[in-house]
């Protein structure tokens, strides 16, 4: 396989955000039939944060980005185009980020919303450093956030205990210099559409008639299987792409789904689990937002510094995945 040539982009800025409500196992006992124990062997997951009542995915990103600009003063100037990675728009024809524009009043900026799901953050990763890599944009910011506890059944044991609220953002802009981008891998198997969803206009996948009510629906088992045999497989190929070994990788930051999953994931990978940042514990499964929750919580603990190797993995609904090996700082 022919190495992939860097792309001249990098990862300029970094913010997160996530609600203040706190949804912990002892709570769920009182709501589902179910227990802190049972949950944390499954899943890892001891708290999830729930968005208030008036609070949706556009109010969570332009926190996230406002934290951004707080620690980044300089990190929209001449920004040029708006990505949000996100399933659970305020609204269905009208794109959360074009909500985000008109708060931060950025002038002459395209915006649109991208949907692959839990893969959402890394797709749009990857579409906003080639961009920049090709010379069409400059500067683009780059949003995932999810509010999930507006989609997710209270009563369903198996989805309830595992969907949290949050969002993450980035600035990628042009560094010829250094490029930051070293490898990308794309993927995706429509076929198993039918195993993570929610209903909306239609209640089918492919003539397979689905129920839902609009909340989430997902089969545990067929997501874990996917997960477990692509995302490894994906992994080989960003390392072949990118002409590193493994041991050049510092952090693995994978879509914190399930610990189960990242788990397996790093033993099939052969990946110490002691190299993978994850979100899940205290913020739960936030789909597009989980990836970028996990860098950030990766920097402000001193884990990540400049200069090391990430390789981020995003998979979930549609069936899709995407994966990069990107240099932090």
């Amino acid at each position: 396989m022919t190495i992939s040539t860097p792309l001249q982009a990098r990862i300029s800025a970094i913010g997160s955000y996530v609600p203040s409500r706190i949804l912990s196992n002892t709570d769920l006992q009182t709501m589902v039939d179910t227990n802190d124990e049972w949950i944390v062997q499954r899943t890892g997951i001891r708290e999830r944060r729930l968005a208030a009542d008036d609070e949706f995915t556009s109010h969570l990103c332009i926190a996230a980005v406002q934290n951004m600009l707080t620690r980044y003063p300089a990190s929209l100037d001449q920004v040029e185009l708006i990505i949000v990675a996100t399933h659970t728009p305020d609204l269905p024809s009208t794109p959360v980020a074009c909500q985000i524009q008109a708060h931060f009043g950025l002038p002459e900026t395209g915006a649109y919303d991208l949907n692959a799901t839990c893969a959402g953050f890394a797709y749009a990763l990857h579409t906003a450093s080639a961009l920049v890599a090709a010379g069409v944009h400059r500067k683009i910011l780059i949003v995932g956030g999810d509010a999930l506890s507006k989609i997710t059944d209270h009563t369903d044991r198996s989805t309830c205990i595992l969907f949290g609220d949050g969002a993450g953002a980035v600035v990628v802009e042009r560094e010829a210099d250094q490029p930051a981008f070293l490898a990308h891998h794309l993927g995706s198997d429509g076929s198993g559409g039918k195993h993570v969803y929610r209903t909306g206009l239609s209640t089918q996948w492919l003539g397979t008639p689905l129920t839902g009510d609009g909340k989430l629906v997902q089969n545990g088992r067929e997501v874990y299987k996917f997960a477990v045999t692509t995302v490894p497989q994906g992994i080989q190929k960003l390392l072949e792409k990118s002409g590193l070994p493994q041991t050049a990788i510092d952090w693995f930051i994978p879509h914190s789904a399930n610990l189960r999953i990242i788990e397996s994931i790093c033993e099939k990978s052969g990946i110490a689990l002691e190299k993978a940042l994850y979100s899940l514990e205290y913020y739960g499964n936030t789909s597009a937002a989980s990836i970028p929750l996990a860098l950030d919580l990766g920097i402000t603990e001193g884990k990540v510094k400049a200069g090391d190797t990430l390789l981020l993995y995003g998979f979930g609904g549609g069936l899709t995945h995407a994966g990069l090996i990107v240099r932090w700082g």
